[in-house]
């Protein structure tokens, strides 16, 4: 999954894509390099980000999803918990909902979903930290609760992927136990979506200041570890090199080439 982020203040790659022309430049490069799947997204959601109105979110997602679906050759995610923008977003030619709050924040976001046949990713996410907590065992009462809204509005257990949510609602060490323990997620039968790209947990373990930019080897590290502990999918800001990593996952663990 390549990442096209369409706001102002995203931790990365914040403001390169506002644009339209620029973001389905960008799109059309994501699907260059290999992305199955394009995600856009309108509101940041990093650490300390400013709430966007659904209004605003719109604005800037839907002429973007409009122009990108058609041309791509690849299906669009919209990165959003808001029911109005999935509505909007799938109307104007998305065909997955990638809910960070995992249809908990907005659950008529699950009915909208379903209407529309769209598959959902679930994330788990947390409004503030408990160090203290079990993290896993969090998760699976989490997404006991998600799959059963998404159950109720309709959407079919084939249609729903999980994402521990890393970088999300929890500490440092909550993050690594969250990537080591995959396969008890994993167990619940769905698929798992990772995205640890360029965040800033694997700056601190470097020995210097890093960009978020700078984070492509620990991206390649998490998102390999990832997929051998039972990943299905990658959200990725450098799609080539995580292409090129992810086949010789497959090609060793999975028997693909």
């Amino acid at each position: 999954m390549g990442i096209l982020n369409v706001t102002p203040d995203s931790f990365s790659d914040g403001g390169l894509f506002v644009g339209e022309a620029e973001a389905c430049a960008q799109a059309d490069r994501l699907v260059a390099e290999g992305a199955a799947i394009v995600d856009v997204g309108g509101e940041s959601t990093r650490p300390g980000h400013t709430p966007v109105p659904a209004e605003e979110e719109q604005a800037r997602v839907v002429p973007v999803i409009r122009a990108i679906a058609p041309r791509v050759g690849a299906p669009v995610s919209i990165d959003t918990y808001k029911a109005s923008t999935a509505e909007a977003a799938l109307a104007a030619g998305a065909r997955i909902v990638n809910d960070v709050w995992g249809l908990q924040r907005e659950p008529d976001i699950a009915h909208v979903a379903a209407d529309h046949g769209a598959p959902v990713i679930v994330m788990h996410n947390r409004e503030t930290i408990d160090p203290g907590l079990d993290i896993v065992a969090d998760m699976l009462r989490f997404f006991e609760r998600s799959l059963g809204i998404a159950r109720k509005a309709g959407i079919p257990d084939g249609d729903i992927v999980l994402d521990p949510g890393i970088g999300f609602g929890k500490s440092w060490e909550q993050h690594l136990d969250a990537l080591r323990r995959l396969p008890e997620i994993r167990a619940l039968g769905f698929p798992l979506l990772v995205g640890v790209s360029r965040k800033s947990l694997l700056g601190r373990l470097h020995d210097r200041e890093t960009r978020p930019a700078d984070r492509l080897y620990g991206s390649l590290a998490s998102h390999t570890l990832a997929a051998t502990l039972g990943a299905d999918i990658v959200r990725v800001h450098d799609v080539a090199a995580h292409v090129d990593a992810m086949r010789v996952v497959d090609a060793v663990m999975r028997g693909r080439r």
